[in-house]
């Protein structure tokens, strides 16, 4: 598996492009609730240069695929199902742009609600929202994933006794050099850190195991800086995002700081979803489900924080986003209001603008780009 991907690194396979001619428009996959109008993945075209987004079309059928990841180096894309009995399904992506199932997996546990997959593309790890747990897989020579390789149960608990009487994961992803897991848990104010074995999928705790966020703030979403030396996590509860130190030698994270999303004078309820760093680096981004807003900071030095601005999403309750590998534009799903806005970004100030993009859809909920 390792040689294989190596082979393809080394033939000239970039993280989400395929080999051939350059096209002007990436594919966006769009994961959304089927308890609605929706059918399962959305897809459409978005141009690169003007940002315009054409009409969503089904990609393929899935039952609430909540949440998506791609493959870095195969076109593959992987779908939990949020669901009582939680699944994870592989897509092969066609030539259109269309989804072929290549099999489901169990996840061990309710309400998966996050997967990713490591930048080898050896190993994906799933989130159990519901359960409470995480999984690993081993992603096979065909880019399908094989059976559970771990199943962890979380524990924890924090102050909140409505959200946080047990653990509930709510993001699992790797450090940008693939050596770790990490999971958000909302229930347990933690992000439990994991050894990853990119060839078998397998993980085990790290020591340390964990790291303690803010109490009652109920981590949600993390992201790592491209260099790896920082991260960024969302407190769903609280309206906040902290800022961690990241040692890739022992795994061990430290909480640095922690900002309000909000503008100081909002009062109103609101929560957090998911947050991304812009891939230059100099920018994070924090959507505001209640504010109906994208948080905006700079990453100074040392990775510290300074606010940007808040800026309205063109719909209700918006809950994951996309940036594009360029940076160009931001890509957000409005689940409430059904439809999705595109955004620029402003390459030096972070800033977003409309673009007087967008389109309507069936409670779009995560957003990811395949260039073609």
């Amino acid at each position: 598996m390792r040689v294989l991907l190596l082979l393809r690194a080394l033939l000239g396979f970039s993280v989400g492009l395929l080999p051939g001619p350059s096209s002007a428009s990436t594919t966006v996959y769009f994961g959304n609730y089927t308890s609605g109008d929706g059918a399962g993945i959305y897809r459409a075209d978005l141009n690169e240069e003007t940002g315009e987004l054409g009409v969503p079309v089904l990609a393929g059928p899935a039952q609430s695929p909540s949440f998506l990841a791609l493959h870095p180096m195969m076109p593959r894309l992987y779908a939990v199902s949020e669901v009582g009995e939680g699944l994870v399904t592989s897509f092969a992506i066609e030539a259109d742009g269309s989804l072929r199932s290549m099999g489901v997996q169990s996840t061990r546990g309710a309400g998966p609600c996050h997967v990713y997959v490591d930048p080898s593309g050896g190993a994906a790890v799933v989130a159990n929202y519901g359960g409470g747990s995480s999984a690993s897989y081993p992603v096979l020579a065909d880019g399908s994933l094989g059976p559970v390789a771990s199943f962890i149960p979380h524990s924890g608990s924090g102050p909140n006794p409505e959200r946080q009487k047990g653990p509930h994961a709510h993001c699992a992803m790797t450090d940008p050099a693939g050596h770790r897991a990490f999971v958000a848990d909302l229930g347990a104010d933690r992000i439990f850190i994991f050894q990853l074995d990119s060839g078998s999928g397998e993980m085990v705790p790290n020591d340390p195991a964990a790291v303690l966020t803010p109490a009652g703030g109920g981590p949600r979403h993390l992201a790592f800086h491209p260099k790896g030396k920082f991260a960024y996590a969302n407190l769903e509860m609280t309206s906040e995002i902290t800022h961690l130190s990241y040692n890739g030698e022992t795994g061990e994270m430290r909480v640095l700081e922690t900002l309000s999303t909000l503008p100081p004078d909002f009062d109103k309820p609101n929560s957090t979803a998911e947050t991304l760093v812009h891939p230059g680096g100099d920018f994070v981004y924090v959507s505001n489900r209640g504010h109906h807003s994208i948080a905006a900071f700079r990453i100074g030095q040392n990775g510290r924080l300074s606010p940007i601005g808040h800026y309205p999403t063109g719909g209700e309750v918006p809950r994951g986003f996309g940036i594009t590998p360029d940076g160009r534009f931001l890509v957000v799903g409005n689940q409430k209001s059904g439809n999705v806005v595109v955004l620029r970004i402003h390459p030096e100030s972070g800033a977003l603008e409309p673009t007087g993009f967008g389109a309507k859809m069936p409670s779009p909920v995560c957003v990811r780009f395949y260039r073609k």
